[in-house]
């Protein structure tokens, strides 16, 4: 894909990918669907982010940031969100998981589009 501009750190976007990272481990699932049927638009709005547009790649299982982001790029959806030029802000969050869980990491990566 193309490349695209650096996108910047937004607070409001971490706070709503650590919490999704948080309720996945916690409830060891795997799911863009989050707590009482929440979406990323959901969490991220309920997180302060005015938005025009978001979008969100989840990840479980991968030791650290550098095999994470290698498995979002080798797929082509979530490199798309990745490469997407309309996106100008993104938060990374990673809870790590315990040994009653599945995965011993969950990630979750918000991109966001202010209004």
């Amino acid at each position: 894909m193309p490349a695209v501009p650096p996108l910047r750190w937004n607070a409001a976007l971490e706070q709503a990918a650590v919490g999704h990272s948080e309720w996945m481990q916690a409830n060891d699932t795997f799911s863009h669907t989050g707590a009482d049927g929440s979406t990323v638009g959901t969490r991220v709005t309920a997180a302060g982010y005015a938005w025009k547009m978001v979008g969100e790649n989840i990840a479980a299982g991968q030791p650290d940031v550098t095999s994470v982001i290698a498995a979002w790029l080798a797929s082509e959806g979530h490199c798309r969100n990745i490469m997407h030029p309309d996106f100008v802000d993104v938060a990374l969050a990673m809870k790590p998981g315990t040994s009653s869980n599945t995965y011993r990491t969950w990630w979750t990566l918000d991109f966001g589009r202010p209004l």
